[in-house]
């Protein structure tokens, strides 16, 4: 099956994706609401967990023996994502956010290396590590976009009945445009583009799929936690022939083989989350699986609708 979205920010030439956000501030911070700066204030621990020797990078926020809860980013993206998301419910959970292998700070694998499997046993060893597990209660887990394949392959294996609730984030299981050709990124066979400076590379954050961009502060942040350092300038953190030998098989059968609720989740304005998407997935997942749409918002909910989404988490923690 093909994946529903390109990486989250590329380099890549030869893609067609509208004008860069952040390309206008050439390199500065753009003004932040007091909310946002308020919940980066809230420096999270971090650490990292060895899985098949593979380094997972994970933050956490709130005490250890809170009930737990933990955030799956989705394809070509990292833990940062989560960042203004997660302090909102440190007072009441153990949050965490890892970064899968081959994105963010994680390690990255040789060619070959990845799998849903794979990623799912890096959900529980980091869920594991963290004290999700610890609280006597099960964790929550939520999941964005290709998060969300990785998450129903975990909830329909043997550690599926640990977990309390999966809450699938805009994760299209039929995408649109099926017949569409294979995007030419799951057959990248070159390294990123290296930018000259910081600024430079800014520049050439896109969000993919192409959307609008209103939150600029909240893309500034993911973009910075996107890039890594290298010789002769910067260049994007995620691996880039992670999906070269990578292969989903089907992940319409899971739907209905998770060992704990789901709850489903979308952005009611999001282009691979349809009205016949959700009306198919709807059909397909238990009868009473909640289902909720976020307004105003796309593909990336927690960039275009934040505060609407962490009520939407809320009420369904309470």
């Amino acid at each position: 099956m093909r994946m529903p979205d390109a990486p989250q920010c590329s380099g890549q030439s030869g893609m067609e994706f509208p004008d860069a956000p952040l390309a206008s501030l050439r390199g500065a911070v753009p003004p932040a609401p007091r909310w946002f700066l308020s919940a980066l204030d809230r420096t999270p621990d971090r650490d990292t967990t060895i899985v098949q020797g593979a380094a997972i990078d994970w933050m956490a926020w709130g005490k250890c023996g809170a009930p737990g809860l933990l955030l799956c980013h989705g394809n070509g993206a990292h833990a940062g994502w989560w960042r203004h998301i997660a302090p909102f419910f440190a007072e009441t959970h153990r949050v965490v956010a890892l970064s899968w292998s081959g994105m963010g700070r994680s390690g990255h694998r040789a060619s070959g290396g990845y799998s849903s499997a794979l990623f799912a046993s890096e959900a529980v060893a980091v869920a594991d590590a963290a004290g999700l597990f610890a609280c006597g209660t099960k964790p929550e887990i939520v999941a964005h976009s290709f998060g969300g394949f990785v998450m129903l392959a975990l909830l329909a294996g043997p550690d599926g009945a640990r977990f309390k609730r999966g809450t699938i984030l805009d994760t299209p299981i039929k995408q649109p445009g099926a017949d569409a050709p294979r995007p030419r990124f799951l057959d990248a066979n070159r390294p990123h583009n290296v930018y000259p400076d910081l600024p430079t590379a800014l520049s050439r954050f896109r969000l993919a799929p192409p959307q609008g961009c209103e939150n600029l502060y909240i893309a500034d942040m993911i973009a910075r936690e996107s890039l890594v350092e290298v010789a002769g300038g910067w260049t994007w953190a995620f691996d880039p022939f992670l999906w070269r030998d990578f292969r989903m098989g089907d992940p319409e059968p899971l739907l209905t083989r998770a060992r704990c609720p789901l709850v489903l989740m979308w952005g009611d304005r999001s282009g691979l989350m349809p009205p016949s998407v959700v009306a198919e997935m709807r059909a397909k997942l238990p009868p009473g699986t909640a289902a909720i749409a976020i307004p105003d918002a796309e593909h990336h909910v927690m960039l275009d609708q934040p505060l609407a989404l962490v009520a939407a988490l809320r009420t369904l923690l309470a």
